[in-house]
């Protein structure tokens, strides 16, 4: 078992002990996510691919968060951040985005012509440590400056 994934069991358990109704249940939607990508999984399911169920819960949110602002629902929108918050406490530290264009930039250097060709480069140093929406960008501003 993951040691991430026996880290939120903990923290559910924590949040029930609590009586967290908010905070159990965003922890106990995680543990169903996790459980059922492990299911889909060939692998017993490790960090990375926990990891990768937080990432697609935080864009979720994230996308819910700008309908609900768009709509004026800012008490739902909030309380998408909130879960936001609790999710993001799991993910790895942020990748500073001078580092992923550094790495772009090496990869432009090194041959890359397109966007594509780049993010074949840059996706698996950075896969599970940051969105891939900030690779695409940082590789789209690489070819510019080309």
């Amino acid at each position: 078992m993951s040691d991430l994934f026996a880290r939120l069991q903990g923290a559910l358990v924590t949040a029930r002990k609590a009586q967290d109704k908010e905070r159990t249940l965003v922890l106990s939607t995680l543990v169903a996510q996790v459980k059922d990508a492990g299911l889909k999984l060939d692998h017993p399911i490790a960090d990375g691919d926990v990891i990768d169920v937080f990432r697609k819960g935080v864009k979720s949110r994230r996308d819910s968060i700008e309908q609900f602002e768009k709509a004026g629902r800012t008490e739902l929108a909030d309380r998408e951040k909130a879960q936001t918050k609790v999710i993001e406490e799991f993910l790895p530290a942020a990748i500073d985005p001078a580092e992923i264009l550094a790495a772009a930039k090496a990869g432009v250097a090194g041959g890359a012509r397109d966007v594509g060709a780049l993010m074949k480069v840059l996706m698996p140093q950075f896969k599970g440590r940051v969105d891939g929406k900030v690779i695409n960008d940082a590789a789209r501003e690489a070819l510019q400056a080309g």
